[in-house]
């Protein structure tokens, strides 16, 4: 070759960038960190390239695709929350503190990681359930043996799991929802917006704005999760007496 190099040769160097060489973890916390800074907007082969110092064909040995990558992000979420969750790792006697334990670490990481929390959504919708990451399917799996030992058996349990589920990441949704109109504005009604609401038409969600505005935080997580667990327990003896 003209460089004096051959093709192995090439292929080695293409993927030592500014950091190094590469691996999955580095390119994966990088794609994470580029979102977290400009949004999801931003992400694409050959902008992550250029923040790793490499060309972005040299990526695609990591993430085969841009779906690929969504996935990675998806997955280095969840592996955040595996740390999380191992630097608490005390076995939880209960089975509703360790489910708490888990909200509450998920809910931790998703507003860290704001601007990707969108891909929690729509990733899984997109991937069938024996092709998502490993760290989501332990996640899946960590839940369902709390469940199991709650003494629920598979078809509640299943059911249980899944409003789990979908309260978590929709109480994370909506506290993630944009609601202040103008963030420079320091009267409290043009912050929020509240005279582009018709009084007339709107009077309710007028007057609910301003508490719409403040998160409900990690009580109202708990609350509401506890309640969903008591729906559930009353109808599953075996379960309330776990």
């Amino acid at each position: 070759m003209a460089n004096g190099r051959g093709p192995s040769e090439a292929r080695r160097a293409s993927d030592r960038g500014r950091y190094g060489r590469l691996n999955r973890e580095r390119v994966l916390a990088s794609a994470l960190e580029l979102v977290d800074r400009e949004g999801l907007s931003a992400l694409s082969m050959r902008r992550l390239g250029t923040e790793l110092g490499v060309e972005a064909m040299a990526l695609y040995r990591y993430a085969s695709s841009k779906d690929s990558l969504l996935d990675g992000l998806v997955e280095a979420l969840y592996l955040e929350l595996e740390e999380r969750l191992a630097a608490d790792a005390d076995e939880d006697p209960d089975w509703r503190a360790g489910l708490h334990r888990i909200a509450r670490e998920t809910y931790t990481v998703c507003l860290t990681h704001p601007q990707a929390v969108p891909l929690i959504a729509t990733r899984l919708l997109a991937v069938p359930l024996v092709r998502r990451p490993p760290a989501v399917l332990r996640d899946h799996e960590r839940v369902l043996i709390l469940l199991r030992k709650a003494g629920f058996d598979e078809a509640v349990a299943a059911d249980v799991f899944r409003a789990f589920t979908s309260w978590l990441l929709g109480y994370v949704s909506v506290e993630l929802r944009p609601v202040v109109d103008n963030p420079d504005e320091t009267d409290p009604a043009f912050r929020l917006g509240l005279h582009r609401l018709s009084a007339k038409e709107l009077p309710t969600l007028r007057e609910t704005a301003s508490a719409l505005a403040e998160r409900g935080g990690p009580q109202g997580l708990a609350a509401g999760l506890d309640a969903l667990l008591d729906s559930f327990t009353n109808r599953s003896p075996s379960a309330a007496s776990g």
